[in-house]
Order: C-alpha cells, then sequence, then structure tokens
C-alpha cells in the first residue's frame, strides 16, 4: 500500500530532494506544499493550525522542512503541534532542527547534551524541540552543514568564495569541525525514518562521523574546482571581510532583491567566522544504529560537486 507523505518547505532544496526521493521509491506517494499553491504544489500555511490540520487530514505521514525567520520557525512548531493534538490518530512526522540547538558547544555532543542557543534561530529551533519533542510520532532530525547536490550555502556559495581566491586555508581561525552531511544521506535519514516507527520520539545528529576541519574542505573543494594555488587568508584579511565587507555586502543582497539583481558577491559574516573556528563535532552513533546511515565519501563527493555547473560560477 502506498503511503501520501506531505513535505512542508517542498520548494526548498531539500525539500525538493525529499520530494523527488519518495516519488523514485515503491511505497510513497509525495505530496508538495509550499505557502502558496502553484503547478507541483498544494497550498498549505505551515504557521496556521487550521490550514495543517486541513492537510493532515489526507495524508499518512509528514515530513517537516520549513525553513525562513527565526518567527516562521516557531509559528510553525506551535501550529503543528497544535494539529497534531488535534488528531483523532497518531501521524509519522520527521521535522527538521538543527545543530544550532547546541549554540556554542564544544567538543564531541550527542543528542543528549544541553540545549545552548546563541542565536535567534538556534532558540527558535529549541522552542521547536520543545513543543514537537515530547510528541512520540515525531522523529527530529538535527543537521550540521548540508553540503552537495548544489547546495546554495556549503556547495555554491563556499564555491564562489573560493573562486574568487576570498576564502582557502584560514589558519587557526579554519580549524573547526565542519559536521557536513551530504545532502543524498539526508534524504536516506528521512525515508529511513519514515520506514522506521520505533526510531521515532528522539532526536538524531546527522553529520558523517569523519567529516573534515573547514580547512580541510576548503582547501580540497579549491583544488577539485581548480581554484589554485588556493588562497591562504589572515585574521586581519577575514576581519576586514567580516567586520568591514560583509554589512555592505548584505545591504547590496537586500536592495538586489527588490530590484531583480541576481549574483552579487556572498557577504562572509561574522556568524560564519564562529562556525569555521568552533570545536565541535556531533556525535552520530545513534542515528547510525537506528537508521543504518552509510555516509558518502565526502572527498568523492568533492569532485562530483566540482564538476556541476552551480558550483564552477565564476562569481
Amino acid at each position: 500500500m502506498t503511503s501520501r507523505i506531505l513535505v512542508l518547505g517542498a520548494t526548498g532544496f531539500v525539500g525538493r530532494r525529499i520530494v523527488d526521493a519518495l516519488a523514485r521509491t515503491d511505497w510513497a506517494e509525495p505530496v508538495a506544499a509550499a505557502r502558496r499553491a502553484r503547478e507541483g504544489a498544494i497550498g498549505v500555511d505551515a504557521a496556521d493550525t487550521a490550514s495543517l490540520s486541513a492537510a493532515l487530514a489526507n495524508v499518512d505521514g509528514l515530513v517537516n522542512c520549513v525553513a525562513g525567520s527565526p518567527e516562521t520557525i516557531a509559528a510553525n512548531a506551535r501550529a503543528l503541534r497544535a494539529a497534531l493534538d488535534a488528531r483523532a490518530t497518531p501521524l509519522p512526522v520527521v521535522y527538521f532542527s538543527s545543530m544550532a540547538v547546541y549554540g556554542g558547544a564544544e567538543g564531541r555532543i550527542d543528542e543528549d547534551a544541553a540545549f545552548d542557543g546563541n542565536s535567534a534561530y538556534g532558540l527558535a529551533k529549541i522552542e521547536a524541540e520543545r513543543l514537537l519533542g515530547p510528541v512520540p510520532t515525531v522523529t527530529i532530525l538535527r543537521p550540521g552543514c548540508i553540503y552537495g547536490g548544489g547546495s546554495p550555502q556549503w556547495s555554491v556559495r563556499i564555491a564562489r568564495l573560493l573562486r574568487a581566491h576570498r576564502l582557502g586555508d584560514l589558519g587557526a581561525a579554519g580549524d573547526g569541525c565542519s559536521n557536513l552531511v551530504h545532502i543524498d544521506d539526508v534524504v536516506q535519514a528521512v525515508l529511513a525514518a519514515l520506514r522506521t516507527p520505533d526510531a521515532a520520539g528522539r532526536a538524531y545528529n546527522l553529520a558523517m562521523p569523519d567529516a573534515p576541519r573547514w580547512n580541510d574542505y576548503f582547501v580540497a573543494y579549491g583544488r577539485a574546482l581548480g581554484a589554485t594555488p588556493v588562497a591562504r587568508i589572515g585574521a586581519r584579511r577575514l576581519k576586514l571581510e567580516t567586520k568591514v565587507l560583509a554589512p555592505m555586502l548584505k545591504i547590496a543582497e537586500i536592495a538586489g532583491r527588490k530590484v531583480g539583481v541576481k549574483d552579487l558577491p556572498p557577504p562572509l559574516s561574522p556568524a560564519l567566522a564562529r562556525l569555521w573556528q568552533q570545536d565541535i563535532r556531533l556525535d552520530v552513533r545513534r542515528v547510525e544504529a537506528a537508521l543504518g546511515i552509510a555516509w558518502r565519501p565526502w572527498k568523492d563527493a568533492l569532485q562530483s560537486e566540482a564538476t556541476t555547473p552551480s558550483s564552477r560560477h565564476p562569481g
């Protein structure tokens, strides 16, 4: 029997990949949902309990990939909890949280570590987990940095910075663990969670166990792209990027969206610089045991990614 699986946030990077993967199975029929109805997606207001309840009435499972502002994330979690509480029958749910719930923690971190949100985004994800975590049919995934498959954040943006020689070996400023996880492994975890009812009611870290340090990732990716020699970025130059250029580029980016200008140089924010130094390594033994994840080797993935048109953008 085919299960109808609602995918909220289906037009985003992760959501699209999950819809495609579900469509390729012989056990699932994806129901793509976006805030406004469009070709291939129904309209669902993920922050409205009534809208969510109506959508959930006709499906057998849910994958929640809703992104956006911290306010949107929190409103979605509140509406989803209310809609699940109102149902007469339980519903399997896979909810995307984030490693941001650990804040500035360092060292090896498993899923029982205390929440320590140090950003509005992290605090919103913590609120969402506190609302949805007690629901026994909800599986919570806490991915690290999702790369591969044209990931806008951790593949395309990084490739543009490397090709512009604005990023490279950061020295001590890039010695943090990347906690990278390939999009294919994320999708694998979602499908496994939907098919493993006994795994529900818990949270799972998602990052390859041998994730490289950021410097290793940047240098290897730069070489794969042919962006050589890979730049060495000193502390002074990094400070200039994050403290001086980043605010100006962010303003230009916002203004550009309003007038339809694309492909502006990406800003390199202070938050990124902090992340690249943070020595946190997600412990993923729980997800390996529960969902049987087999991780894609990152160096092989980089070689494949470097040949895609999006990563070879000259930006």
